[in-house]
């Protein structure tokens, strides 16, 4: 259980923050980076459902249990796997999440057109505000690759399989809304010549 009496703590004052282990790291450091824009992911997809719960209320109920597991993603980089035992079960991002973030992709999926431009980001403020979450969450997923390749770190493969679905599932969202309303804004190559 998580309890929080007092928001500010002073020790983050020279620039460091503690992991879920206890440990301190800069807040430049790359694990925080990840996960701080896992949280910057999570904050976007809550001004998105300001907007997507009246476009669509089935998405919202979607998107409330993602930002859920983002919070899930949240507490497992911010306990590395250091092979060191703790007194308890660290959070990790299972297979199952994986695998109902991709049933629901192939659900909104099933009844679109199939693409023949690129789109751009816009159309119903939900899908412009999901566009915006997708390339939010393509940076978080960016960071959290660098990690796994950084000496001494690691990052699980569900963690990382997770990311890249869930821009998959923003971007496919985004264009079921659009679909509900005047459809997809498409890229037109050399428009503007």
């Amino acid at each position: 259980m998580v309890v929080l009496n007092r928001i500010y703590t002073r020790t983050g004052d020279k620039g460091t923050t503690a992991l879920a282990t206890g440990d301190r790291r800069p807040k430049f450091d790359l694990r925080i980076s990840a996960f701080g824009t896992v949280d910057e992911t999570n904050a976007t997809l809550g001004l998105a459902r300001l907007h997507v719960l009246t476009e669509d209320p089935h998405v919202d109920a979607m998107l409330g249990r993602i930002q859920n597991d983002l919070f899930d993603l949240g507490a497992e980089l911010a306990t590395p796997d250091t092979g060191k035992k703790l007194e308890w079960e660290p959070l990790r991002i299972i297979d199952t999440q994986v695998e109902r973030l991709e049933r629901e992709i192939d659900e909104l999926n099933s009844a679109l057109e199939p693409l023949r431009s690129f789109v751009l980001p816009g159309g119903t403020a939900g899908a412009a505000y999901l566009h915006l979450a997708r390339t939010v969450s393509r940076r978080a997923e960016r960071l959290m690759v660098e990690l796994a390749h950084a000496e001494g770190e690691r990052v699980a493969d569900p963690a990382l399989k997770y990311m890249n679905r869930l821009s998959d599932f923003l971007f496919v969202a985004s264009r079921h809304l659009n679909k509900k309303a005047s459809g997809d804004v498409l890229w037109v190559p050399g428009k503007n010549r």
